[in-house]
């Protein structure tokens, strides 16, 4: 029987660990990714999603470029585009089975030849299951009656195999008709100006969070201790504990006095610069509380039943790449990172880590969460089929599968 023993000092030291580690290793590179995106919606005024929704035929590829950028803040840009009715499930599908995660930070640092080879798989296998997905079904419908029981979704024929019904769905009280709607800001009151001020902070804290980040993969992602001192593990430490304290302030609370910023969906247009930013924050602020909940759950759960990720995904022979696979499934990407962290050490074959490179959805999977579970759940069954097949082709065919393969 497995030991479910933790006393109060490690459970505390897990806790602060998971909420500094959580924002510099995946708020702060989220953030700026939305941020980009949200920018470039303002300077032209809202001709990328325009474009999206009158080139369908595209989607599929499109997706699979968000998510393959490092990190996951592209592929979290592509969800709230399903639920407005803009890209089809199949994109969804792609984007997702394409997200690189904040593992590909990793694994570029640490094996740079792998990480070509391993996201340009997951990119074409993404692409085309995607267009699968959109063209033939693949069973859509049967999973989906499968998960039924999870409850009603909030969107509207949000598992289509083309774009959402005509009409648009009504997401968490929201009309997302594509109407233009009233984005202003509320300027009065004293709460308001001291949350407008405590945004401000928020993208300075965002900023070191990132500088940390950075300095962090290019050390090779070493264990960092609690430092509050003027260096680079004081800056690490401080960044990720004010980071998300302020995440969840303005997740919780600061989106009474200033708005939410339209957290979760894609806005058409943006009054201002400012206006940009703010959505930034307060999407990278709702991610933030999901990845912790992640973060905490799954550390938890290797402590109390004595995981051991390593031992798990470095099973013998075939089972390797399935394992990599079935470990996608966990949302998040914390037990991404370890495992990547593994394969640069030479404990976990390639094909493992291409499994695990198609199959994780990483922080992209958790707006969608929030918003509709039903979709969320269908969505990461489909990323692990193409991650499966890939995986135990690589290991059958590929003549570089074994242990260690681009690893500096």
């Amino acid at each position: 029987m497995l030991p479910l023993q933790l006393d109060v000092q490690q459970a505390i030291g897990i806790f602060l660990g998971s909420v500094r580690d959580g924002f510099v290793q995946v708020s702060a590179f989220v953030a700026i990714t939305v941020l980009l995106f949200g920018y470039l919606q303002y300077r032209t005024g809202g001709r990328v999603v325009e474009f999206l929704e009158n080139n369908e035929r595209l989607q599929p590829i499109a997706g699979g470029l968000l998510g393959l950028t490092p990190g996951c803040g592209g592929a979290i840009v592509a969800m709230p585009l399903y639920i407005r009715g803009t890209i089809s499930f199949g994109t969804v599908v792609a984007t997702l089975a394409a997200t690189a995660g904040d593992a590909a930070f990793v694994i570029i640092a640490l094996a740079p030849e792998a990480a070509l080879y391993a996201y340009g798989m997951a990119f074409v296998s993404a692409v085309l299951f995607g267009y699968a997905i959109d063209w033939w079904g693949l069973g859509v419908g049967r999973v989906d009656r499968a998960v039924e029981r999870i409850g009603r979704p909030m969107t509207d024929g949000g598992f289509a195999t083309t774009s959402v019904a005509d009409g648009g769905p009504s997401v968490a009280g929201f009309e997302m008709d594509g109407h233009d709607h009233d984005h202003e800001r509320k300027t009065s009151g004293a709460m308001a100006k001291v949350t407008h001020g405590i945004h401000v902070l928020w993208w300075v804290v965002a900023i070191a969070g990132l500088v940390a980040g950075v300095l962090y993969l290019a050390r090779g992602a070493p264990e960092i201790p609690f430092e509050f001192g003027f260096s680079f593990f004081g800056l690490f430490t401080v960044a990720g504990l004010v980071g998300t304290t302020l995440s969840f302030y303005l997740h919780f609370f600061g989106r009474r006095f200033i708005g939410e910023g339209d957290a979760g969906r894609i806005r058409e247009s943006y009054a201002d610069a400012y206006d940009t930013f703010q959505h930034a924050a307060m999407e990278t602020s709702m991610v933030t509380v999901w990845v912790i909940g992640a973060y905490l759950v799954y550390e938890y759960a290797v402590v109390l039943l004595s995981l051991d990720i390593g031992a798990l995904a470095a099973a013998a022979g075939v089972l390797a790449p399935l394992a990599g696979a079935a470990l996608g499934l966990v949302p998040g990407c914390a037990p991404q990172i370890v495992f990547a962290g593994i394969y640069a050490e030479g404990a976990i074959p390639f094909s493992a880590l291409v499994a695990n490179a198609i199959s994780q959805d990483g922080d992209a999977l958790f707006p969608l969460m929030a918003i509709d579970m039903k979709a969320a759940i269908i969505a990461t069954i489909y990323t692990t089929i193409p991650a499966a097949v890939v995986g135990v082709a690589v290991h059958y065919f590929w003549p570089f599968a074994q242990f260690g393969f681009g690893v500096l």
